[in-house]
């Protein structure tokens, strides 16, 4: 039986910290990527990570690094740990910086023992995975995989009307190291799982075997503005009716394919936003979300097809920009087996779980053998103040990616 455990005190303690960084006076936790708040942020992980004896090291896209590289390993590929800490807007305490904060306790905990690693040990914190300022979301770990092109990224433009490349520099988080320096030999992301089901079913770890894809559209659809009360209905050409049908054309579809899909219409606005003018355009976003590729490919074909009859049969014009576009993850076999014999070891019931939000383990999984874990989340709420985990789940998710890692950092584990 496993008989180490993380420091639980001072995990908990430095979410809790964390957590107070970035409050406005009404008390509302908002660190955006680049913004002032996250510089606090970043500032308070990385005296924590050289208050552990750590090397701290930031890349050109502003990800963070704590790196632990032992007396005796010899230079191999690291097994990287972390997540992210930045948040969404009015947020949790949880959300990327659980990940990160027992990564680093991972890190203190082998270390305070004693054990010497056969490799390197890195915490790391990436930049912007929320994407609420800058898009696309998960932006600093898809640069470090070479899935963006660094300049691109550094010039993208916020909501604000800021560059991610100005900001950085502003807060004294712009490396001089180039993203991708360090190739892992794993990489796991303890995580909340941000849903429902392990509190439901009553299970303690998650073991994650996969990812949805992700699908982004915003779409915009032109009418006719015309006077509420003397258009009769069937002469408008109401964007906002076509908008509306959109929606609930896309859930009686997935109703009736009974997959595992999901879609969303996140944000919606309409022109001219009056309550006595038929709108003259729609201006929305839609989220489409399956683990299996080709599922998503054909919801995203039907997602097509409804727009060219809505089109038709509305008498309205639509166009559509697509924001982001991620394929499906499997996650590594191995690693996710080394959760489940882990959580079994301490007495944890574990169950096999799809990811269905986005994480920079997705990027990662791209260069290196990749799983996550998830610990529940009380009713399933996440990116709101609400979101909580017990601490007594937030300390057994951090011993079973103690027991993970020392597996893969100080055996022979050889990965994929």
């Amino acid at each position: 039986m496993p008989v180490s455990s993380i420091d639980a005190v001072r995990l908990i303690g430095r979410i809790r910290e964390l957590g107070e960084i970035g409050r406005d006076a009404e008390g509302r936790l908002t660190r955006l990527a680049g913004s002032d708040n996250d510089k606090a942020g970043r500032d308070r992980l990385v005296a924590w990570i050289e208050a552990a004896g750590l090397d701290v090291a930031v890349d050109r896209i502003g990800n963070i690094f704590g790196i632990w590289r032992g007396e005796e390993n010899r230079g191999e590929g690291p097994i990287m740990l972390g997540s992210h800490i930045d948040t969404v807007i009015n947020a949790g305490i949880y959300d990327g910086c659980y990940g990160v904060l027992a990564a680093l306790e991972v890190i203190e905990t082998l270390k305070d023992r004693g054990v010497t690693p056969a490799r390197p040990i890195v915490v790391a914190a990436f930049t912007n995975e929320e994407g609420v300022r800058f898009a696309p979301d998960m932006l600093g770990s898809l640069v470090y995989v070479g899935g963006l092109p660094l300049d691109a990224a550094l010039a993208t433009i916020g909501t604000d009307g800021s560059s991610l490349g100005e900001e950085l520099e502003r807060i004294g988080y712009a490396g001089n190291v180039e993203p991708g320096f360090l190739a892992p030999h794993a990489y796991v992301e303890l995580h909340i799982e941000q849903g429902p089901v392990l509190q439901r079913e009553g299970f303690a770890i998650g073991a994650v075997e996969n990812l949805q894809g992700i699908s982004w559209q915003r779409v915009t659809i032109d009418g006719i503005a015309n006077h509420a009360g003397t258009t009769p209905m069937a002469m408008r050409s109401d964007a906002g009716l076509a908008a509306a049908r959109v929606g609930l054309l896309l859930r009686e579809h997935i109703a009736r394919s009974n997959a595992p899909s999901v879609a969303t219409i996140g944000t919606m606005r309409f022109e001219p936003d009056a309550i006595n003018v038929i709108p003259s355009r729609a201006v929305f976003t839609v989220d489409l979300r399956d683990p299996d590729e080709d599922r998503l490919q054909a919801l995203e074909a039907a997602f097509s097809d409804f727009l060219v009859r809505i089109g038709a049969e509305e008498g309205v014009t639509i166009s559509v920009e697509r924001l982001a576009r991620f394929q499906p993850v499997v996650f590594d076999q191995g690693i996710v087996e080394a959760i489940e014999a882990s959580a079994s070891a301490r007495g944890l019931k574990s169950r096999r779980m799809t990811s269905g939000a986005g994480h920079d383990a997705q990027m990662i999984a791209r260069i290196a053998p990749t799983a996550m874990i998830f610990v529940p989340s009380r009713d399933g709420i996440s990116h709101n103040p609400r979101e909580h985990t017990e601490p007594g789940d937030l300390v057994a998710g951090a011993n079973v990616l103690l027991d993970v890692v020392e597996r893969i950092a100080c055996s022979g584990w050889k990965g994929r």
